[in-house]
């Protein structure tokens, strides 16, 4: 028979074994976000349209609260890429990719989204987003910032991105690249037996309040890079036609969220407030037009106007112009995961259970959006909560969950996503010597408010005398002839007409108002507006 201490022992070890101890408390909610593409297959047009394109993208708020300066993401874009008669030159990465979005980079940002250029030199050594806007912000290293020439007289480009009016709500915006001949070519380059070509690639915009060709990418920042890699002369923009064939996505880098465990052990999210076009009853378009030109659209001509030839008008022949087809389908590789998870751990969000790629005409491309969203009178809210389960095929998936549905202690319910400012709101300068004072503007300062909030102080200036031609490889001569070539153009081609096709659907969004401009008395042309400050006015 045990002694009585021995007993005791025994019974209070059972005890211990029989009783679990209390759960601890689940951890607070983690810091996630929500990031990647979402892919729009659409049909191929022949080879020989490779003189540019264009398109309509909607344009609005993609989260309810702008959250600061770590959301990142595009709107729907593309990927302009050199075509080439063969193989593609390896490791010489070089595109236009811009569009609209929001950028870590952005200082001003609201819930509006802003258009950049997005040009990439060889292998992202310089990239340019507009006028006197490029890699960085130390004119000690310009880095593209001298890459984008202004053309129109009539548009004020911010260096923190081209302003669309506040409020735009999935209206379409209309933009695209040609080339105009405004330089000739060189068979020298900085000193160097290394060609530069004759193609300055010009952005065009078709919105409600502007119309016609805004700002073009200088040859020499193609050719510029060639000057180390003379392997790779000739094969940039600057000399390439545009291979027509391009990819068309929406790339999400960081939209803010959070993930949290129940007492169970369970993984729940939340994401950021994340809106889409929708409207009850109606299709709305995401993507419209999206069209690729030969190079009689516009080279042909203006070559010949330029060299003494008839008047071009600048609107596009429809002759001159194929139009991709949708047919739906499509992806979605949008996940979930917090910072630093390694690539394989991604979890992907159950996107197809909740939007359906469709081609709403032919030329029109969009989604059909199911009951888990929240519809408004011009957006959809997609769902924000969302549970860690397995599929059928023991995968795991974000599936989507009402807030009834999460678990009290998960502490989801309570988060909230205000909106910030992000915290560099340092006012963008430009150097206060060299060519940005010789020969200098020939009007100004003047001031625009712009609706980010930010004010803009801008100059007049002769067009061959703005900073990005004085740093663009040309010599007073070929200043003088380019001058002239834009002098036809001011005169010519007026803001108040079409020169992208029109879209066959929708309503166009419109620029911020504050960023179209009128030149002085006696500069309506050969005078363009360069901003040399943006920050908020004290």
């Amino acid at each position: 028979m045990p002694n009585a201490r021995s007993f005791a022992v025994v019974c209070a070890a059972a005890l211990l074994v029989a009783v679990p101890a209390p759960a601890a408390d689940p951890a607070p909610p983690q810091k996630a976000e929500m990031a990647g593409y979402l892919l729009v297959p659409h049909e191929r047009v022949d080879a020989k349209y490779n003189g540019g394109f264009s398109m309509y993208v909607a344009a609005w708020p993609l989260l309810k609260n702008y959250p600061g300066q770590e959301f990142q993401s595009g709107l729907f874009g593309t990927w302009m890429f050199a075509q080439h008669d063969g193989p593609k030159p390896e490791k010489a990465y070089s595109d236009i990719e811009g569009g609209l979005g929001w950028w870590r980079d952005t200082r001003f940002a609201t819930e509006t989204p802003k258009f950049i250029m997005g040009g990439v030199a060889l292998n992202f050594v310089e990239w340019a987003n507009g006028p006197g806007a490029g890699k960085g912000r130390d004119w000690n290293k310009p880095n593209g910032k001298y890459a984008v020439a202004q053309l129109s007289p009539w548009v004020l480009w911010p260096p923190d991105g081209l302003n669309v009016k506040q409020g735009t709500n999935g209206e379409l915006f209309g933009y695209g690249y040609l080339p105009l001949p405004l330089t000739a070519s060189k068979k020298t380059t900085a000193g160097k037996d290394v060609p530069t070509g004759d193609q300055s690639w010009t952005l065009f915009l078709n919105t409600g309040n502007f119309k016609g060709p805004v700002s073009f990418f200088v040859p020499y920042f193609w050719s510029k890079p060639t000057l180390e890699r003379t392997d790779l002369a000739g094969k940039f923009l600057d000399a390439r036609p545009s291979d027509p064939n391009k990819a068309i996505q929406m790339e999400t880098q960081h939209v803010p969220a959070l993930v949290a465990k129940d007492v169970k052990g369970d993984t729940y999210a939340r994401v950021a407030p994340t809106q889409f076009p929708g409207k009850p009853g109606a299709d709305a378009p995401l993507i419209h037009r999206v069209s690729a030109y030969t190079r009689a659209a516009l080279w042909d001509g203006v070559k010949e106007w330029f060299a003494g030839g008839k008047e071009v008008s600048g609107t596009i022949d429809a002759k001159t112009v194929a139009v991709h087809t949708f047919k739906g389908g499509g992806g979605a590789t949008w996940q979930i995961y917090p910072p630093n998870t390694a690539r394989e751990k991604k979890v992907p969000v159950a996107w197809n259970t909740f939007a359906t790629p469709a081609a709403l005409d032919e030329h029109t491309y969009g989604y059909k959006w199911g009951d888990a969203v929240t519809k408004g009178d011009a957006l959809v809210t997609l769902p924000e909560y969302y549970k860690l389960e397995k599929d059928k095929k023991d995968k795991e998936r974000w599936t989507v969950v009402s807030a009834k549905d999460v678990p009290a202690e998960t502490g989801l319910a309570k988060a909230e996503f205000p909106r910030r400012n992000g915290p560099d709101r340092r006012p963008y300068t430009t150097p206060d010597d060299g060519s940005w004072k010789k020969p200098g503007p020939a009007a100004g300062p003047f001031e625009a408010k712009l609706g980010d909030g930010s004010t803009a102080t801008y100059y007049w200036y002769r067009f061959a005398d703005q900073p990005a031609l004085l740093n663009a490889d040309l010599t007073d001569a070929e200043r003088d002839a380019l001058q002239k070539r834009v002098e036809l153009l001011h005169k010519n081609w007026t803001k108040d007409r079409e020169y992208l096709p029109p879209p066959a659907r929708g309503s166009l969004a419109h620029l911020d108002p504050a960023v179209l401009v009128t030149p002085p008395k006696g500069m309506e042309i050969g005078y363009v507006p360069i901003v040399t400050r943006q920050g908020i006015k004290e």
